[in-house]
């Protein structure tokens, strides 16, 4: 092991538009892209919403909006996360380099998502003990995460927020009822592993950010998004020091000791211990292929033991 000065290197971006439905998070997401200049893919789970701006919007006044040219993939229920990372697979084999996720809520909250796939183990494997079925979905999801921060590509994502209605009093002295976006539907701490969360209104599309790692947005008025912010974001990361990206990847021998030991364990005791060896090892490696067929060899494993379990 051996310390080193710590220096700024490039990076990719990863950023997270939030925001009640209605916010303008997919054409901000588009517009940002445009600002990136990387050819453009767009997963969409909001039943081909991003195919409504792919040609210019006129708006009143005169103004006219530009969104990119874009490519795009309609996903559809079941959302599991091993979906999404099938189609981010996809994305990167064929060449882009900006991905937008339109959205991500789904494989939390979604048909199929992470909350559904906790219930459906529970009743099936845990008697409804959904803490126990939290130790099968969320390695699940932490591979998503995982396949995202690893990626070669710039990824935006979008998340819808819980919509909550209120009173406000107008400056006429008469109360108006205005739509708040709240939390963001995914699970806790998912803003922790982005670059930039910007929050955006209803009213005015208007964006803050409420985490900003580049120092370029935090503390200023709020702003309605345009392809600049994409353009300042990218001078930002490439900005950073270049540094040879290290070699990742389990090798082919190491791979399949971790898979016979998942496969030669006699009880649920061992195949912990496997599945912690083995996961540990993916993760170093940051091997995310791996580590999804590492996970399903243990899932399989898991299965056949269950029922011995049980009758013991």
């Amino acid at each position: 092991m051996k310390f080193e000065k710590a220096v700024r290197k490039k990076a990719k971006l990863r950023l997270a538009l939030t925001g009640p439905s209605g916010s303008g998070k997919t054409l901000s997401a588009l517009l940002l892209a445009k600002g990136i200049g990387a050819t453009i893919a767009v997963l969409d789970s909001e039943r081909d919403s991003a195919s409504l701006y792919a040609e210019p919007i006129s708006l009143p006044g005169g103004v006219v909006i530009e969104p990119p040219e874009f490519d795009s993939l309609s996903l559809g229920a079941p959302y599991t996360p091993e979906r999404y990372i099938e189609a981010i697979r996809a994305a990167e084999q064929a060449g882009y380099g900006t991905l937008i996720i339109d959205s991500i809520t789904h494989e939390w909250s979604g048909v199929g998502g992470c909350l559904e796939l906790v219930d459906e183990i529970a009743r099936a494997k845990y008697k409804g003990n959904s803490w126990s079925a939290w130790n099968d979905v969320t390695p699940r999801h932490r591979a998503l995460l995982d396949a995202i921060l690893q990626s070669p590509m710039h990824i935006i994502v979008t998340l819808r927020s819980k919509t909550e209605t209120a009173q406000q009093e107008g400056q006429n002295g008469r109360k108006t009822v205005v739509k708040l976006g709240m939390k963001a539907e995914q699970r806790d701490g998912f803003e922790y592993e982005m670059t930039v969360v910007l929050d955006l209104t209803h009213d005015g599309h208007f964006a803050m950010a409420t985490k900003d790692r580049t120092g370029l947005m935090m503390g200023r008025d709020p702003f309605v998004i345009d392809e600049s912010v994409g353009t300042s974001l990218l001078a930002w990361l490439e900005s950073g020091a270049f540094v040879p990206p290290p070699q990742t990847g389990m090798t082919e021998d190491a791979l399949a000791a971790h898979l016979a030991a998942l496969d030669d364990a006699t009880t649920m005791a061992e195949l912990v211990d496997a599945w912690n060896a083995a996961q540990k090892a993916a993760r170093t490696a940051n091997d995310g292929a791996a580590l999804e067929q590492l996970t399903q060899r243990k899932e399989d494993r898991k299965a056949a033991l269950a029922p011995a379990q049980e009758a013991a």
